[in-house]
């Protein structure tokens, strides 16, 4: 007994940053999410953690599995400005960005800011707009910035862009490049719920009966509050041994014989900023194995190519990822 208080002790002493108010805050956040949301705990999950590393995330599932619902009411926890862009066939780079206008009374061009210009910016189908879009919030995501008549407009922070495409339907999509898919922190993978999941669905959806969902919602952080806690992260310790440990995760995709792409440095730089994240979430200011390996698959599996061999033969990115990890030695 009084060893186990010794150790206790030890870990409250040697806990260096103070986590207490960004725990409080994510439980709050899961909390008024439950209030709609039903399930899909690792989504909501990665998502907070997308916020806390100050990365985007591509949603991607088949319709129906309130991907696009839980973007937007996690965006509503945040006392942040929130645009909703539905991506088309049609849509055009000034649609996103903005465009210049001529003022009459001044005789000069001004311009007015288009929906990227915003704290938290949902995109419903990204995989739906042609390239000249896809290029324009490329340099939004990769650089914070947009370029616009030869001048550069930087976007205030938080800056973060969740989308959602549909894996299923290809009529009138477009393959986003690599280069776009790597500016991604997650690929988020959302599967159908439980039998008892979607029972808890139909009887929530019953009681609310005329409520509207976004009003059930309220706010909880501020842009600076998120600045904070993005700062805190930035704080999380990491060993050298796991340093190690995720260069050896990233450094196997580059050789491993089922991978046509591997990953880039920036995997290794994200897998440990999204872990760290993860780490504070669970009230601890250092990273485990455990953190990385959580971690590992969402950041990983998009970044990588099968060989076409493997691809026919239905080995998916995912059970890749898997393996590598699980070939890796943990370090203790």
């Amino acid at each position: 007994m009084e060893e186990n208080e010794q150790q206790e002790d030890a870990l409250q002493f040697n806990s260096r940053i103070e986590l207490t108010q960004l725990q409080e805050a994510v439980s709050q956040i899961k909390s008024e999410l439950g209030k709609v949301i039903i399930g899909q705990q690792d989504m909501i999950e990665l998502l907070i953690v997308s916020i806390l590393a100050n990365g985007h995330s591509l949603i991607e599932g088949v319709p129906g599995v309130a991907k696009t619902v839980t973007a937007k009411l996690l965006a509503k926890t945040m006392n942040v400005d929130f645009s909703r862009i539905q991506f088309t066939p049609d849509l055009m780079p000034s649609d996103i960005l903005g465009t210049s206008v001529f003022n009459v009374k001044t005789s000069e061009f001004e311009f007015k800011k288009g929906p990227l210009f915003s704290n938290i910016i949902l995109i419903d189908e990204i995989n739906r707009a042609p390239a000249k879009t896809q290029a324009a919030l490329f340099e939004a995501m990769a650089e914070r910035q947009i370029t616009m008549d030869g001048t550069e407009y930087a976007m205030q922070p938080p800056f973060l862009v969740f989308a959602t495409q549909n894996p299923i339907e290809q009529e009138g999509t477009y393959r986003l490049p690599e280069a776009q898919l790597d500016r991604f922190l997650f690929k988020i993978n959302v599967n159908y719920p439980s039998l008892e999941e979607e029972i808890r669905i139909l009887e929530s959806k019953h009681e609310q009966k005329t409520k509207i969902e976004e009003e059930l919602i309220n706010s909880l952080l501020s842009g600076q509050q998120i600045a904070d806690y993005q700062k805190i992260i930035k704080e999380i310790i990491v060993e050298k041994n796991l340093l190690k440990y995720i260069a050896s995760i990233v450094d196997n995709t580059r050789t491993n014989a089922n991978l046509y792409l591997g990953a880039s440095p920036r995997a290794s730089i994200a897998i440990m900023d999204a872990s760290k994240a993860l780490a504070a979430i669970r009230g601890r200011d250092f990273i485990t194995p455990d953190d990385i390996k959580k971690v590992a698959g969402p950041v990983l599996g998009h970044r990588i190519m099968l060989t076409p061999e493997r691809e026919m033969e239905g080995l998916t990115s995912q059970q890749v990822v898997n393996q590598i990890v699980d070939s890796i030695e943990i370090p203790r």
